[in-house]
């Protein structure tokens, strides 16, 4: 379960800090009627734009889960680089749940912040080093893991259309420090994906007309 979707009254932050959070139910009923709670109470329908969002964040931090099956041991660095972006997913699923609405809240609701976006944009610089510049598109493959990695970069790009989607609405908000950090994602999942592949040796390189 995302901290996303967990019920509003135990999605409560203050001053940075999380509450300790008990689930001794899985199941509330309260969904039954097709409505979820945001984490500010409010219920939308479960196929609401942010509830799609935030959802979709939580299908990418799976992705990154099963990618991590095949960097854990042969690839440390990246391994614990992911480890931070699925801990950050959550805080991002987090900031969604909870919409700025003007009024004021009885916690101080927990953000995606700027240092968290730098921090990817280092890491991806740290790892693009290692590579040689491309001349050509490269197709999803390789080794196991950057395959993996390459499903997780395509359901964070779904991610952050449904993001912006949002943000396009009129009565709806999402940060930019959010909106920065799900683009730099897909950016980071490329980049590693290279660096696992045998650091771009690996790489299948797309050929244009190639079977026509």
């Amino acid at each position: 379960m995302s901290s996303a979707s967990l019920p509003a009254s135990i999605v409560r932050w203050e001053s940075e800090r999380i509450e300790m959070v008990v689930l001794n139910r899985i199941y509330t009923r309260t969904g039954d009627d097709g409505t979820t709670a945001l984490g500010t109470g409010a219920r939308r329908p479960k196929y609401d734009l942010r509830v799609a969002a935030y959802g979709t964040v939580d299908e990418t931090n799976s992705t990154i889960g099963m990618a991590r099956l095949h960097t854990s041991v042969s690839e440390p660095l990246v391994d614990a680089m992911l480890g931070r972006i699925q801990n950050d997913l959550f805080d991002l699923g987090a900031d969604l749940c909870t919409p700025e609405t003007g009024e004021k809240l009885a916690w101080e609701p927990l953000r995606i912040i700027a240092s968290q976006v730098e921090r990817i944009e280092a890491e991806i610089d740290l790892l693009n080093k290692e590579l040689k510049p491309l001349r050509s598109f490269v197709l999803p493959g390789g080794a196991p893991a950057a395959a993996a990695l390459h499903l997780s970069r395509t359901v964070s790009r779904r991610a952050e259309r449904l993001m912006v989607e949002l943000a396009s609405l009129p009565d709806e908000t999402v940060s930019e420090p959010a909106l920065h950090y799900i683009n730099r994602l897909s950016d980071f999942l490329f980049v590693a994906s290279r660096y696992v592949n045998q650091r771009g040796e690996g790489d299948v390189l797309w050929v244009p007309g190639q079977n026509r």
